[in-house]
């Protein structure tokens, strides 16, 4: 007969208790929902970990405390923590727009989350591994280029510098680069869109 797992407000109790093992079963057993949660309102994997890490601080810092008051509620208190360092960071490096609501305007009129899906982020990366093998098949000089423009960002002047041609040139090959992938893309009926 399988042993029913303990449930959170007793590793809690555990945790405070001095069994710091019971803090890492916890931790285990919330750590992609919290992180997911994390994830989809940055973006940005490392200063994911970063805010998941300072969220456990001050979950150990609070229980240690005994200021831990959330009887049985402790996923959605982690994730009250998690939520508040997240808007913290934001107004901390001000990318967090201020909207007043007024008669004309309702905040909820431009709230959505733009998250990626799990679904929809395997797609994504499936498009970026297609592009990626069908830029692979492109004369070698027009790949460069593209891959320059692309992957590196590099302006034209910056293309032409590295290259040793004249911007015209870049230019030329960046545009026979996209025809010859749009031919491709025809030619073999492929979807690249998420």
């Amino acid at each position: 007969m399988a042993i029913p797992p303990i449930d959170d407000a007793t590793l809690v109790n555990d945790y405070i208790a001095g069994n710091e093992a019971a803090l890492a079963t916890l931790i285990k057993r919330h750590q992609s929902k919290i992180f997911g949660f994390i994830y989809s309102k940055v973006g940005d994997r490392d200063l994911s970990d970063d805010i998941f890490q300072d969220t456990f601080i001050k979950v150990i810092r609070t229980l240690k405390s005994n200021a831990y008051n959330e009887e049985g509620k402790f996923l959605p208190w982690v994730m009250r923590i998690a939520h508040n360092l997240i808007v913290d960071h934001f107004r901390r490096n001000k990318k967090m727009p201020l909207y007043r609501e007024t008669e004309e305007f309702s905040i909820f009129s431009i709230m959505t989350d733009d998250a990626l899906t799990i679904e929809n982020k395997l797609i994504s990366d499936q498009v970026a591994k297609d592009l990626r093998q069908l830029v692979e098949e492109l004369p070698a000089d027009q790949k460069e280029v593209l891959m320059m423009r692309l992957y590196q960002d590099m302006s034209f002047k910056e293309i032409s510098e590295a290259t040793g041609v004249s911007i015209n040139t870049a230019l030329g090959r960046m545009r026979y680069a996209l025809l010859n992938l749009r031919k491709v893309i025809d030619k073999h009926q492929i979807i690249l869109t998420n």
